[in-house]
């Protein structure tokens, strides 16, 4: 049986679920099989789902589940024919050749920043980590680490004349010389 609260919920978030699953599936048929699962998973809550604090959320973490579920069944494997031949770029990709500006730019850097940067970001370490290192709190670190990093980037672009596309990824550069040792 259907309960108030159920339907008061579902006619509620319907669209925005059906519009959600539309997103990320292919087809119509596949996005009402979930809207129908998803319905289901609900009724079998009974009185339960007027308990529920957020409806509209869990209607929605349900449908994120049975998405990922059917995902993971449906993925297509193309088999490959044995005589692919394996294509070799011609050129390195540019954020490859973009790394060999990084030491002189870091070079440039102060002492402080060099340090949140490679610690951080180079060595893979914890911002706590940082802080530890320095003596300050974990907020404090955080703020010197995103602050190192808006300076390398200005550098960088300074620097090396990094340019990006409209998504932010880098589109080109202007290389530059190498530390003289």
């Amino acid at each position: 049986m259907t309960t108030p609260c159920l339907l008061g919920a579902w006619s509620a978030t319907e669209a925005e679920l059906r519009g959600y699953l539309r997103h990320r599936m292919g087809h119509q048929e596949d996005v009402e099989d979930l809207l129908q699962e998803v319905f289901i998973k609900a009724l079998r809550q009974d009185g339960r789902f007027c308990q529920i604090e957020n409806p509209r959320a869990w209607l929605f973490q349900v449908a994120r589940n049975a998405l990922a579920d059917r995902l993971r069944v449906v993925r297509e494997h193309i088999a490959l024919p044995d005589d692919l031949a394996v294509q070799k770029p011609e050129l390195p990709p540019l954020v490859d050749d973009l790394t060999q500006c990084l030491p002189r730019v870091l070079s440039e850097l102060s002492d402080e920043d060099r340090l949140a940067i490679t610690l951080c970001d180079i060595e893979g370490r914890s911002q706590q980590d940082l802080a530890d290192r320095l003596g300050i709190s974990l907020s404090g670190a955080k703020s010197r680490i995103q602050r190192a990093r808006k300076r390398l980037k200005a550098q960088m672009e300074l620097g090396c004349k990094v340019r990006y596309d409209e998504s932010g990824n880098v589109s080109g550069f202007t290389p530059r010389p190498p530390i003289a040792g």
